[in-house]
């Protein structure tokens, strides 16, 4: 069981929540922070004085106010942690359920639960404990597919912008125009027709058309 858990969110009522959950599991150590950057303090603080954290949860959107800081989204504290070198174990509960950033997260950054705040959440935030402590990733219903063989695929933010623009209607012509106006490459007609016919065999696309359905289904844009 966890004995020492930090909870980072910006909303005293989402703090609440959280802590009720941990309670139910037992968890009695339990402190809060609703800035990233007093979050990483308190966890390389804690390190530094033998007395660990063993589970962080965060949230990764907070709201911008007067407070000035360098770490301003989940993400990022997320990757200053596993910079900094802790191996805790660490739950993202957020609103946001993009499945290309849960991959992200768990593929790339070694997140071990991802849970969508909504209706649900309080049961599947306690699951995620549980979950976590037998060695298993948890992910809410609906970012399930971010583990999916389609979304494991290597599909970059160049190929995500790429299939977007797409789907705003946007012909490969217009497309190539917009990258040279925003100086990436590759950007000619013929490197982007390329790009999108691997993509096509990747996802297993009859055509463009049917390229953006499936990656809308999936979620990644």
């Amino acid at each position: 069981m966890f004995k020492k858990v930090l909870i980072v969110d910006d909303y005293d009522v989402v703090n609440e929540g959280v802590l009720t959950v941990l309670n139910t599991k037992g968890v009695i150590n339990v402190e809060k922070a609703q800035y990233c950057d007093d979050a990483f303090l308190k966890l390389k603080k804690a390190d530094l004085d033998k007395e660990p954290f063993d589970l962080l949860i965060t949230d990764l959107s907070f709201k911008e106010d007067f407070h000035e800081g360098e770490i301003l989204s989940g993400d990022e504290l997320v990757i200053a942690v596993r910079g900094y070198g802790l191996t805790l174990p660490i739950i993202v509960y957020s609103m946001e359920d993009r499945l290309q950033r849960v991959r992200t997260l768990i593929n790339k950054y070694n997140v071990n639960a991802y849970v969508c705040k909504g209706r649900r959440s309080s049961l599947e935030l306690g699951q995620a404990i549980l979950d976590i402590q037998d060695k298993k990733i948890f992910l809410s219903p609906q970012v399930q597919n971010a583990l999916s063989p389609h979304a494991s695929l290597e599909i970059q933010d160049y190929d995500i912008n790429l299939i977007n623009y797409l789907s705003q209607g946007l012909s490969q012509s217009d497309i190539s125009t917009l990258l040279e106006q925003q100086n990436i490459t590759p950007r000619s007609l013929s490197s982007i027709e390329k790009r999108l016919n691997k993509l096509k065999v990747d996802f297993k696309a009859k055509n463009v058309t049917h390229l953006v359905a499936i990656v809308k289904d999936l979620g990644l844009i």
